[in-house]
């Protein structure tokens, strides 16, 4: 036998060797495709806020708000508004739109609460009343602490 007469090197080997190159291959594309998706998820996805719920606040002095007025206030690390309606009822409300967490505004035109984002609107009673929200505004229990010119609108979770 001469050497043109040996057989091809050993074809178990050869498949073994790709083998194991397919899979290094497959190992490294799957964990760039993990670095780069897990800083990308990190940065769609914010991380939950570490302040705690807030109960109540002090809205602002009762004096401070005119009949068919709003005012927006802090509540905790959201906003809240307060309003009051033509007929004197003090009412809040989340200021936060529930459709894409813009901040609403009260229209005095219109007396209604009003989303500039995307034109939502809620009635009175934080209601939507049109546009993209998916649900009313989150309400506000709202009492008058105090007397005369020392009264607060103090506002509370229900």
């Amino acid at each position: 036998m001469n050497g043109s007469d040996r057989p091809m090197s050993g074809g178990a080997s050869d498949f073994n060797r790709r083998t194991f190159l397919d899979s290094l291959l497959a190992v490294g594309f799957v964990s760039t495709a993990a670095a780069i998706a897990y800083p990308v998820s990190r940065y769609l996805v914010p991380p939950v806020s570490g302040e705690p719920e807030t109960a109540s606040a002090v809205a602002m002095r009762a004096n401070d708000l005119k009949p068919n007025s709003g005012r927006i206030f802090k509540f905790g690390n959201r906003p809240g508004i307060v309003l009051r309606t033509t007929e004197g009822d003090l009412r809040a409300f989340s200021a936060v739109c529930t459709h894409l967490d813009c901040t609403v505004q009260f229209k005095t035109d219109t007396s209604q609460l009003w989303c500039a984002c995307h034109n939502g609107t809620y009635d009175l009673g934080g209601n939507v009343v049109s546009g993209p929200p998916p649900r009313g505004l989150e309400k506000f229990v709202v009492n008058v602490r105090g007397e005369g010119n020392d009264a607060e609108i103090v506002v509370s979770r229900a």
